[in-house]
């Protein structure tokens, strides 16, 4: 039978915002009240793409995607601190950590080129409006959107990979509230990271070509949009493209943020701040960055509303 310390030295310990127990459940229920309304949010605007046809179109099925992700990218961390929050554990075995670096690594990694091609989408529309609807047909959306899962997954198995083929000899608490490749590295023992070194290499590269294909496409786009005679014309191109920029600057800043910044010995609320930030802001924020500034989510929204409350009424 085996014995007690072989399960514990297969855990890995995280650092809890606060070791006041009333602090953690206060915590807890915070973490749980944004979850709901991240994950409500953004299965909305995945339920109203799907449903209503007036939104069947390249951007709102670009829209949809991001939206998937964000459900997924904010369910791999934030249930897993809810739980051990209310239940004043700060534990998390050794699948689990690997599963959260896999995930975040994919999820983040699939966001980045679908915000690229949702960037593409918004050049294409703005400056070739007469060529759009046949390059941006409903084939090259789906592959597109299947090349930024594929890519996502690469990187996941890549950073995963690297990390864990590191040596984890002394302590196991990690100075952060999740599973993450910078934490582990800081607790690491090993002295030789050329798996993982790589693994970054080639991360940082294809997250430089996402940021130069997103400037470039803005760059032709606003040069597109200045020289429109109507302003009613050039007010309409930016309300399409101001939810996407915005929520572009907030994956790199908080992202940028988060990995760029030394890994402390013992973490200042200023760092959790900082991997609240990263992990959780981004996707709780994209569904209101876009319904709340784009006219046909609010259309279909009070479309379906009032259908419901018109089919309640004749029951």
């Amino acid at each position: 039978m085996p014995s007690l310390s072989c399960f514990t030295s297969s855990l890995f310990y995280l650092t809890p915002f606060s070791e006041a127990h009333e602090l953690q459940l206060a915590h807890g229920f915070l973490f749980l009240l944004i979850y709901l309304v991240a994950l409500v949010g953004n299965l909305l605007i995945i339920v109203l793409v799907t449903v209503d046809q007036c939104l069947h179109t390249p951007m709102y099925f670009f829209l949809k995607n991001l939206s998937l992700l964000d459900a997924c990218l904010v369910s791999v961390t934030v249930p897993n601190f809810i739980v051990s929050s209310l239940c004043h554990r700060s534990t998390i075995s050794f699948p689990g950590c690997v599963s959260q670096v896999l995930l975040v690594i994919q999820f983040a990694g699939a966001e980045l080129f679908t915000l690229t091609a949702m960037s593409y989408d918004r050049y294409m529309a703005i400056c070739h409006p007469l060529h759009y609807d046949v390059i941006m047909n409903r084939r090259v959306c789906v592959r597109m959107v299947a090349v930024s899962w594929f890519l996502g997954g690469i990187f996941g198995v890549l950073y995963s990979a690297g990390t864990f083929s590191l040596s984890f000899c002394g302590s196991r608490k990690l100075p952060q509230f999740f599973c993450d490749v910078p934490s582990l590295l800081k607790i690491s023992c090993s002295k030789s990271h050329v798996t993982i070194d790589v693994s970054v290499v080639f991360g940082v590269i294809y997250a430089l070509f996402c940021v130069v294909s997103i400037g470039f496409s803005y760059v032709y786009i606003f040069k597109t949009v200045t020289r429109m005679p109507s302003s009613q014309g050039r007010s309409r191109a930016f309300s399409t493209c101001t939810p996407h920029l915005i929520v572009v600057t907030t994956f790199f800043v908080t992202g940028v943020t988060a990995y760029l910044k030394p890994v402390p010995e013992s973490p200042h609320p200023v760092d959790f701040l900082v991997s609240v930030l990263y992990s959780v802001m981004p996707p709780s924020l994209n569904p209101v960055i876009y319904s709340l500034r784009n006219k046909d989510i609010k259309a279909s929204l009070w479309k379906i509303l009032w259908k419901l409350c018109h089919k309640r009424l004749l029951i």
